[in-house]
C-alpha cells in the first residue's frame, strides 16, 4: 500500500485495521489497558474504548511512517532535533554522553537523526527470536545506521557499552523497561504506582563521567516528528553498585516521562505490563 498508495493510502487502510483489532480481540485492549487506566483513571465503557483506539492508531501509524522511511526514503519524513547544541557541548566534554529514552513515538527515527551530530551511535537493543517487527532500514534492505548492542551478549554488554563511552561516542538505552540480559533494577513510582527501572545507564554514567541526556521523539503530524531533550541528568562519579545509589537519576527520568506522557497521552507505547509486582523466584519478563 505505501509503494502505490504513499502514506496517505496506508494510513487509510490503517484506520479499518485498528478499528478491527480493537473492537474484536480483547488481547489488544488488554495490553493497551496497563497504561492507559492510569494515565486516565476512572474511564471506562466506550470513552475507555476510544482510548485504546487511539493508543492503537498511535502506534500504527508509527510502523507506517518506519515502514516509509525504509522503502521511500527520508526525503519523505520531516525531523527535526531540537536542543541539536545542547547534546554537541554535552559530547564536546569528551565523556561521550548516554541518550535515555522510552518507548514514545518513533524512537527509530530519532536514531537516524543523530546523524546530524556526526558521532557513532550504539544502541542497547535486543530483537527477540520471532519478532516480526521490522527497524526501518529493514524495509528498504540496507544497513543499520547504528551499531547494535545486544543486552543479552557477555555481562550484558557492559563492556561494549563502556568502550563506546570512553571513545567519546552516543549510547542510547530504553529507560523503561529492562532488556535481554541486563540485570538491577530500582523501584520508582510511573503514574502513581511502583515500576521497575533499569539502573544501568546511570551506572554507566557514574563509572565513566559520561552526562544524561533524556530525549523523547514524538510525532507533530502527517510525516512530522520532533526529538526533544526533556532533561540532562548529572550523576556523581564513583557510586559504586548499591542500587538504592541511582534511584533518585531514575526518579528524574521518570519525571520527566510523566510529563512527556502528559502532553502526549497517545504516544507512549510501552504495552507490557510496568506495573506487574514480581514473584518471587521467577524472573521479571523482560523488554
Amino acid at each position: 500500500m505505501i509503494q502505490f498508495g504513499g502514506r496517505q493510502g496506508a494510513y487509510a487502510l490503517l484506520l479499518f485495521v485498528v478499528l478491527y483489532y480493537t473492537l474484536f480481540r480483547p488481547s489488544v485492549r488488554a495490553r493497551s489497558s496497563h497504561y492507559l487506566k492510569r494515565r486516565f483513571p476512572g474511564r471506562n465503557g466506550l470513552v475507555s474504548l476510544w482510548d485504546s483506539y487511539r493508543l492503537n492508531l498511535g502506534i500504527g501509524r508509527i510502523l507506517v511512517d518506519r515502514a516509509v522511511l525504509g522503502i521511500l526514503g527520508p526525503e519523505r519524513l520531516k525531523v527535526s532535533l531540537a536542543g541539536r547544541q545542547e547534546l554537541q557541548h554535552l559530547l564536546e566534554e569528551g565523556h561521550g554522553l548516554v541518550l535515555v529514552t522510552a518507548h514514545v513515538g518513533c524512537w527509530q527515527l530519532a536514531m537516524s537523526s543523530l546523524s546530524t551530530l556526526d558521532t557513532r551511535v550504539s544502541l542497547l537493543m535486543h530483537h527477540e527470536e520471532g519478532d516480526l517487527d521490522r527497524q526501518f532500514f529493514e524495509h528498504g534492505g540496507g544497513s543499520a545506521p547504528y551499531r547494535i548492542v545486544d543486552p543479552a551478549g557477555y555481562l550484558g554488554g557492559t563492556l561494549e557499552m563502556l568502550q563506546v563511552l570512553k571513545h567519546g561516542e552516543i549510547l542510547c538505552i530504553m529507560g523503561d523497561r529492562v532488556m535481554g540480559g541486563e540485570s538491577g533494577t530500582v523501584s520508582v513510582n510511573f503514574l502513581g504506582q511502583p515500576v521497575e527501572l533499569p539502573f544501568s545507564p546511570y551506572k554507566l554514567a557514574s563509572a565513566t563521567g559520561a552526562p544524561v541526556a533524556v530525549i523523547f521523539p514524538y510525532q507533530t503530524g502527517e510525516g512530522g516528528y520532533a526529538l526533544q531533550v526533556a532533561r540532562v541528568i548529572r550523576v556523581p562519579e564513583q557510586l559504586g553498585r548499591a542500587s538504592k545509589a541511582y534511584r533518585p537519576y531514575a526518579a528524574q527520568f521518570i519525571e520527566a516521562l510523566e510529563r512527556f506522557v502528559a502532553d502526549h497521552p497517545y504516544q507512549f507505547f510501552n504495552f507490557f505490563d510496568m506495573w506487574a509486582p514480581a514473584v518471587p523466584g521467577k524472573p521479571r519478563r523482560r523488554g
